[in-house]
């Protein structure tokens, strides 16, 4: 019984944990794309959005709203919907918008083949 006590001998040395290293990797590449994906989705080469709507007549309705694009010479085409009563598309049309002001207003007229109730920019696209 002269000899020292010692645990690593009667337990054994504890591995290390090999987890560690590919974890901060993966954590470090994740953290980088989920940077990268929120300020390349935040910023779109353009942005739309309904302001209001006016129905003019049975079959015809006022919309109105803006556009805002980083490329001032490019030409934007917006669909503009009108739907009737239970929500099925009656009228559209594709505003085209030629180069001039980075954001802009616009005021466009939709007709529809029955009455409408309701209108919509579905979508704005460079041509």
């Amino acid at each position: 019984m002269s000899e020292e006590f010692s645990y690593n001998d009667r337990y054994g040395i504890r591995p290390t944990n090999r987890w560690v290293a590919p974890a901060v990797f993966f954590a470090a590449i994740g953290v980088s794309w989920l940077v990268w994906a929120g300020l390349h989705h935040s910023n779109p080469a353009i942005r739309y959005s309904l302001i209001s709507y006016s129905i003019t007549s049975e079959r015809e309705i006022s919309v109105r709203y803006s556009v805002q694009r980083h490329d001032k010479n490019a030409v934007v085409i917006c669909t503009l919907i009108t739907r009737d009563f239970d929500k099925n598309i009656n009228g559209q049309i594709d505003d085209e918008i030629e180069p001039g002001l980075a954001a802009l207003e616009r005021t466009t007229t939709v007709k529809s083949r029955g009455p409408a109730v309701n209108a919509d920019v579905i979508g704005c696209r460079l041509k």
